[in-house]
């Protein structure tokens, strides 16, 4: 009979992987360093590999300890998923929760959304975590998180989604602009304007450029900022304009009055909010009854399961 590894030794090898250091893996594991050096020590006599080239100044993994964390990582998700199934049949949305959001959302939709969720599920625990979408997928591939709400049309590659909501995206441009006197702007005036855009890596910078059809960005972008706050005060100062989600605007425009919006004609565009999970989780019927709750708090209204749409027609759009 095969001695397999305890999922212990699994968490410490996950842990030794990602950070390459003893000291930051076993606080991460909360163990001591010995006890996790014990247990990578015994992994690897169990396994019959070496794992980890050691040096006094660096940890790395082999080639084969490469393969064998991915693998394990995998493995713990499993296994997390195994104890979630048990535990939510008896309570569903109760306990941990991973939550993963992008910062042109986050920051917009958290404070009523947390509170609305609070009441409604108040043995519900999140642990929210905010960053790019690709940063996001990443760590719900491997298993770091459960659940994210991120804005598409963007590539989530291997996920189930399901839709929560349209976020149009509008211009915002100095009070004393000429385009402020139209009630509309078009993408022909947008054309001929100095445009302010979010840096490269953000989901909302294509967004943009997809709802103004900008082939081009460059011959007519002056500035890419880190977030919609700096890019609103960058408005404030006369230095162009920009396109944000409808979403943000009450926040961003609190602290200014040398900002006004307008929408974008002619079909007035938007990105649209989804909640996506891993297509192997046990908790999609519990992720749909969270998204519904997170749909009523961000829209007011309720709707069935079956008139959600599937991924691929949403991405379309």
């Amino acid at each position: 009979m095969v001695i397999l590894p305890s999922l212990q030794q699994l968490r410490f090898l996950c842990a030794l992987a990602e950070h390459c250091h003893f000291g930051r893996a076993a606080e991460r594991c909360a163990v001591t360093q010995s006890t996790l050096s014990g247990g990578i020590k015994e992994l690897e006599a169990r396994l019959g590999v070496t794992l980890f080239e050691r040096s006094h100044r660096h940890v790395m993994l082999t080639p084969l300890g490469k393969a064998i964390a991915t693998r394990a990582q995998r493995l713990l998700v499993d296994a997390e998923e195994l104890v979630g199934l048990a535990h939510n049949a008896q309570e569903p949305l109760s306990g941990p929760l991973r939550f993963g959001v992008i910062p042109t959302v986050g920051p917009y939709v958290l404070p009523s959304l947390l509170s609305h969720l609070g009441t409604e599920l108040p043995k519900l625990k999140l642990y929210v975590r905010e960053a790019p979408t690709p940063v996001l997928l990443d760590k719900l591939a491997g298993g770091e998180l459960d659940i994210l709400l991120v804005a598409i049309p963007y590539e989530l590659g291997d996920v189930e989604a399901m839709e929560i909501t349209e976020d149009p995206i509008v211009v915002a441009m100095p009070r004393s602009h000429p385009l402020r006197q139209h009630k509309v702007v078009s993408r022909d005036d947008l054309a001929r304007e100095q445009l302010l855009l979010i840096e490269d890596g953000h989901c909302l910078r294509s967004h943009s450029l997809q709802a103004c059809q900008i082939v081009d960005p460059f011959r007519n972008e002056v500035f890419q900022a880190t977030s919609l706050r700096t890019l609103v005060q960058m408005v404030a100062a006369e230095l162009g304009i920009t396109l944000i989600p409808q979403i943000a605007v009450d926040s961003e425009l609190a602290s200014t009055r040398n900002v006004v919006i307008r929408p974008l004609s002619p079909d007035k565009p938007f990105r649209t909010l989804v909640l996506a999970w891993r297509p192997t989780t046990s908790r999609a019927a519990e992720f749909r009854m969270l998204g519904n709750l997170i749909r009523e708090c961000l829209t007011g209204t309720k709707r069935a399961f079956a008139s959600d749409h599937d991924i691929e027609a949403l991405a379309a759009r």
